[in-house]
């Protein structure tokens, strides 16, 4: 039976005089109990073709220039504003992308499955007991103690279950999830996504996916429609798809998805790095009733990197891996002995230390939040250079910024525009010329693609691998995504709650991982 029947749906946006035509006669349908995937990259009217289902989009500045959609016989777009209200959260509901952003700061995450419940139609009393079963029910171990809990007390996983049990609580008929996994680790992901098909068994919801990751499409969906430009321009059953995709845009976005790891390079020289017994603890501080307790974020790693080669450091959140990155740049305390260019730099002088970061830089995960908004690209990416090469002249620094922005592909006309005046891969590789100006010799990349669509990843990847060529530049990637890692490291190390659990040439760890932990990572990747 068809629940939702979306027929030339079109949706305008308009801004300073200015019209977008974000969505452009998109029809699809969806049958009860059955799983449709959207995918596209950013800016392809996927999640504003989400949103017009329960009509969530402000307007203005949005505007329906056409189209129907039909939920249950009704129509979503003229129906009136008690019924949507009935409509939202009992017969269709959502889950975000960002279960930090969807979740009160202010509210335990009992209260607000209980507020779910209660606004529709459940007593407090009831509606406590039935918010822990529910918790119970995604997956929320000790649900009773957890119930008390604020969204900053939760891991990744567990506020994006306490989102998913928020979106079940009045058991709707159509669950629309929009990238409900973006953030997380590849098993905390495969959890999700494994509770959903659970839950859709259960109830018999039907879920419309919105994604542009591939892998989870294909392990949830029974059909797909994939976007660009605010069209459907291919759709299908998955398995025919994947198997045999028609249009080149969709050629495209599967061709992006890394593949093979790199050869090994050729090791001639003595190490650039070393990292000996590095350990970093942290003390979280408790209330005036009880004690500090000391968590042991690095606990006695090793590590070797040699000139030009790139060593991916991987793990779940928490493993240590970022905590280890900045300890080996100076950026975090931490006790043993870290040796680059064969010095040990714990005899360097504060003076010396200083000096010594030109040559390690670092970039990081979320460009929009590590670039200044009130600076110029100019600015951010000659900032260093204002630090640690008083001595250039305006030329010289002029001809250094053009020649940077030229090796990350980007044009000298955009030195004096703003970092929200950039997509997510523009902004990444300002980062990256930011770190490259200064000529480092190692850099660390800390989730550099996490935020960015499978073919800006590609594109970004294939970048870093020409700049290591060019420069011979060395890296230490540290991820969480097994793809990206693979198609860019020679060596892998994996982490687990602060250690090294394991470490080889990328390839060999891949096809025959060695410790239980390793297997079960590469086991989860979709």
């Amino acid at each position: 039976m068809t629940l939702l029947h979306v027929k030339d749906l079109c949706v305008d946006f308009t801004q300073n005089g200015a019209v977008t035509h974000a969505v452009r006669d998109v029809s699809f349908t969806l049958d009860a109990g059955k799983t449709l995937g959207i995918v596209g990259e950013s800016g392809s009217g996927k999640s504003v073709t989400a949103m017009s289902i329960l009509q969530l989009l402000p307007t203005p500045p949005a505007s329906y220039a056409g189209g129907d959609i039909i939920f249950d016989g009704q129509s979503t777009m003229t129906a009136s504003d008690d019924t949507l209200r009935k409509i939202r959260g009992n017969d269709i509901a959502m889950i975000f992308q960002e279960p930090m952003t969807a979740l009160n700061p202010l509210h335990t995450v009992g209260v607000q499955i209980s507020e779910a419940l209660s606004l529709h139609g459940q007593n407090a009393k009831s509606s406590k007991s039935e918010a822990i079963a529910l918790m119970q029910r995604v997956g929320i171990k000790d649900a009773e103690t957890r119930y008390s809990n604020y969204p900053h007390e939760l891991s990744g996983g567990q506020r994006q279950r306490i989102i998913i049990a928020m979106a079940i609580a009045n058991r709707p008929k159509l669950l629309i999830a929009d990238e409900p996994t973006t953030a997380l680790d590849v098993t905390i992901q495969k959890q999700i996504l494994d509770l959903l098909k659970d839950l859709q068994a259960e109830y018999g919801l039907a879920i419309l996916l919105i994604t542009h990751d591939l892998g989870v499409v294909r392990y949830m969906a029974d059909t797909i429609c994939v976007m660009q430009n605010g069209e459907i321009i291919e759709r299908g059953n998955v398995d025919d798809i994947f198997k045999d995709p028609k249009h080149p845009y969709t050629k495209t976005l599967f061709d992006a998805v890394p593949k093979d790891s790199p050869p090994p390079p050729q090791i001639k020289q003595s190490p650039i790095l070393e990292a000996r017994h590095i350990r970093v603890q942290f003390t979280i501080k408790k209330n005036l009733f009880s004690s500090d307790e000391t968590l042991q974020a690095v606990d006695d790693v090793n590590m070797v990197v040699y000139p030009g080669e790139s060593l991916g450091v991987v793990g779940e959140s928490g493993s240590g891996k970022t905590t280890l990155g900045r300890a080996l740049l100076g950026l975090q305390k931490s006790e043993g002995d870290i040796i680059f260019r064969n010095q040990s730099t714990n005899t360097f002088s504060k003076k010396e230390a200083r000096a010594l970061r030109k040559d390690r830089q670092i970039v990081f995960q979320d460009p929009f939040g590590s670039l200044s908004p009130r600076m110029s690209v100019g600015q951010i990416i000659t900032e260093g250079l204002d630090v640690h090469e008083k001595h250039l002249s305006a030329e010289e620094k002029e001809q250094r910024l053009s020649q940077t922005l030229k090796d990350v592909e980007l044009d000298i006309s955009m030195v004096g525009r703003y970092p929200h005046e950039f997509s997510g891969g523009q902004r990444q590789r300002i980062a990256i010329a930011r770190a490259l100006i200064m000529e480092p010799e190692l850099l660390v990349l800390d989730e550099p693609t996490s935020a960015l669509d499978r073919s800006v990843q590609a594109q970004i990847i294939n970048l870093l691998r020409r700049l290591q060529t060019e420069k011979n530049l060395t890296y230490i990637f540290i991820s969480h995504d097994l793809h990206i890692v693979r198609a860019l490291s020679h060596r892998i190390m994996v982490m687990q709650n602060g250690k090294c659990v394991e470490t080889g040439i990328t390839s060999e760890v891949f096809q025959n991982p060695q410790e239980a932990y390793t297997q079960r990572l590469i086991q989860a990747v979709l």
